[in-house]
């Protein structure tokens, strides 16, 4: 049995989240951020600062917000900078269709289904490919996903917190990829091309599949190391512990109380209404909807092809191609959209999940309200992304980085790995990936544009330290949703419990995501369609 005392690493974490609490709402912490840039902007445009970017003949000036020319900038474009933001055309549209695959049990059929037909040996690596994949989901696949891993390593005689362990481990610390194109891969995309918006070598323009490749690689890889570690390591583990294995002897009431951000008002709705008490195995009438959902997304992405294949298709670019931009890549957004929703709609109807036509609009509905907060974090968002481009603060960060970088001579790979760790730390803190990476794509997408990498490949390596560490952070709010499960099992397991289990996969995770980008530059492979590793 686990111990409940304190140890080094329950210290070290208490102090993490001492610090991570005293951080603001995001909302006031990019208002907080958007000041700061008004009065260094205003400062360096008085002392008359400008920069010369490569490229480009003419001089940058700073432009300052706390002057008239920033002020009028300000009451012009309020609206625009946050309608304009570029992750809610992209992220909002998505969001309809997902909700739709989630509200009606599609994407949870599918997971069960999945786990449900692996062999026992097979089992901890079906968990991690699953979790891994997930995120498809969205925030929902914290709560899925590792119930039901358990309820399938117990049906096939093997230790049901090794399954649950497993599942939360794959969901958070691989949450930023997926072999499918997910929400998370649009609302990245978006913020990265606001950054690059006026940057004269700004490289390939960023697309939610700008990423794909690396994606689909790590996906593959990250779910044989959570195997891995889940046989190898936590499973044997347990077995040693010869801690509790039976769900049907743990209080099945249990509630999401007894732990910080676990109060109704701060787990999204679409959380609370997530199924968390699934058999691992499908109804009738779930199987034959799946299996007919599945047959129509098939026949959706052969009429994709047909429609794209011939070579007189208007989805083609004017070369006749398809890289490094058409119409095809343009239609992204409307080809997720249409393979979530309509096979939502056909599984829906199948199953009896929908009974009419007018439920829909009203599902739909539901993800938008889900989505509200991050609408109006976007506000915010926008603002700020808008004056670090209008000030052309990041443009004079992003020389005076680059300067400094090739004067230590730090312009290679190495520099990749110090930003991946910073992302890793920073991570500890904020734990939102769309807030972390409005904060650092700012700098250093501009930064590494100048030292010759495609932002694309940058936000591919941002995606490895935004993942790897939240799993061992207090301030991910579903760490706390993770250890009401354990506690079914584990009654005395504490945060240092949960960090226990996690910590086995922190670092294989870490180090086996950084080896697949290591691969991708030493190959100069892309990361995605048109996307390579260097500006051309």
């Amino acid at each position: 049995m686990t111990t409940t005392t304190t140890t080094r690493t329950d210290r070290a974490l208490a102090t993490v989240e001492r610090l991570g609490n005293r951080l603001p709402d995001p909302f006031l912490l990019f208002l907080g951020l958007f000041l700061l840039v008004g009065g260094i902007s205003t400062a360096l445009e008085l002392a008359g600062t400008s920069v010369t970017i490569p490229g480009s003949d003419e001089e940058t000036a700073v432009r300052g917000l706390f002057t008239g020319e920033g002020l009028s900038w300000l009451t012009v474009n309020l609206g625009a900078n946050f309608i304009g933001f570029p992750p809610l055309v992209t992220v909002v549209t998505i969001l309809l269709a997902v909700t739709v695959a989630e509200r009606t049990g599609m994407l949870a059929a599918g997971i069960r289904a999945s786990l449900g037909a692996a062999p026992r040996w097979l089992l901890p690596y079906a968990v991690g490919f699953v979790g891994v994949s997930a995120s498809v989901m969205a925030d929902a696949a914290f709560i899925v996903v590792p119930p039901l891993a358990a309820m399938v390593f117990k049906a096939a005689g093997r230790h049901p917190l090794a399954g649950l362990v497993g599942g939360f481990a794959a969901v958070g610390a691989g949450y930023s990829t997926s072999p499918l194109v997910t929400s998370l891969d649009a609302l990245f995309a978006g913020i990265t091309n606001a950054v690059t918006a006026g940057l004269p070598e700004a490289g390939a323009t960023v697309t939610p599949v700008s990423n794909l490749w690396f994606n689909i690689a790590s996906s593959v890889v990250l779910a044989l190391v959570a195997g891995l570690v889940i046989d190898k390591l936590v499973e044997p583990r347990l077995v040693r512990e010869e801690a509790p294995t039976d769900i049907a002897e743990a209080d099945s009431d249990a509630t999401l109380e007894g732990g910080p951000g676990t109060d109704d008002e701060d787990v999204a709705p679409a959380l609370r209404a997530a199924p968390t008490d699934l058999s691992p195995q499908l109804e009738p009438a779930e199987r034959r909807a799946l299996r007919v959902a599945v047959l129509v997304t098939l026949a959706l992405a052969a009429l994709v092809l047909v429609a794209v294949l011939p070579g007189g298709s208007p989805w083609r670019n004017e070369d006749g191609g398809f890289l490094p931009e058409s119409p095809l890549l343009d239609s992204t957004v409307f080809i997720v959209f249409v393979l979530f929703l309509v096979p939502a709609l056909v599984y829906g109807f199948v199953s009896g999940s929908l009974r009419h036509a007018s439920d829909v609009p009203k599902v739909m509905g539901l993800g938008i309200k889900d989505m509200s907060a991050f609408i109006v974090l976007a506000f915010m968002l926008g603002q700020f992304i808008a004056l670090f481009n209008w000030t052309n603060v990041g443009s004079a960060l992003a020389v005076s980085g680059a300067e400094g970088l090739e004067s230590i001579g730090l312009t290679g790979y190495a520099a990749i790995i110090g930003f991946i760790l910073l992302a890793s730390v920073l991570n500890l803190f904020i734990v939102s990936g769309s807030s972390m990476w409005t904060l650092m794509g700012a700098v250093f997408v501009p930064l590494f544009a100048l030292l010759g990498y495609e932002p694309g490949f940058v936000q591919a390596a941002f995606r490895v330290g935004d993942s790897a560490t939240q799993v061992i952070t207090p301030m991910n709010p579903y760490i706390w949703i993770f250890l009401v499960m354990l506690k079914r099992y584990e009654p005395e397991a504490g945060l240092g419990t949960v960090i226990s289990r996690m910590l086995p996969f922190v670092v294989p995770f870490w180090l086996a995501w950084v080896a697949v980008l290591t691969v991708f530059y030493l190959t100069g492979a892309d990361v995605g369609p048109g996307v390579g590793i260097r500006i051309e």
